[in-house]
């Protein structure tokens, strides 16, 4: 079984990937570069995807999000790291912690040149797991754009349920699927 967990960046190691420094995510390859400085920001290596336009959009949120409400620092996207390689090949989490309705909301991508290889199943899992363990967690959503064949499928091998639509402005329409934590 694919084993994946997320790693929690800290605010500068955000704000660097939100920058789209593609050099340090190079430093951060495992071919390359100051490992020792790579290491200051990231526990383990990075692939240039994560520096890619919609990661980027993602980073440069989540780096706003966590000076204005700092205890979201610990939930928001870190990095998926395929344990068997050691190596980040995506980046998920949650958008914040749990509402006043005990509700997180997951959000995940993987890297392309990782895909079909189990990752994204193994961090709906972990995500999961994390909620789960949390007390102030009970509900788990997931938005998925209804042309996402391979996320809905993903989607169906859990218990979630459909429970409406939304209008994201950067994603457009996506269904609303939900679960229980507790």
């Amino acid at each position: 079984m694919t084993s994946v967990r997320i790693v929690q960046l800290d605010l500068e190691a955000i704000r660097a990937l939100a920058g789209g420094d593609l050099d340090a995510a190079q430093r951060l390859a495992p071919a390359g570069g100051d490992l020792d400085a790579a290491q200051r920001l990231a526990p383990v290596p990075l692939s240039p995807w994560l520096v890619s336009e919609h990661p980027r959009s993602v980073w440069r949120r989540r780096a706003a999000q966590v000076v204005e409400t700092p205890a979201d620092l610990a939930w928001v996207t870190g990095l998926i790291v395929a344990d068997e390689i050691g190596q980040a090949v995506g980046a998920g989490g949650f958008h914040a912690a749990p509402d006043e309705h005990g509700m997180v909301e997951a959000g995940y991508g993987v890297d392309p040149d990782f895909q079909r290889r189990g990752y994204a199943r193994a961090t709906l899992r972990t995500l999961i797991a994390r909620a789960r363990s949390e007390p102030a967690a009970r509900v788990f959503r997931l938005t998925i754009s209804p042309d996402n064949g391979p996320s809905l499928a993903l989607a169906r091998q859990f218990p979630f349920v459909e429970v409406g639509e939304q209008w994201d402005d950067e994603d457009g329409l996506e269904t609303i699927y939900e679960m229980p934590v507790v």
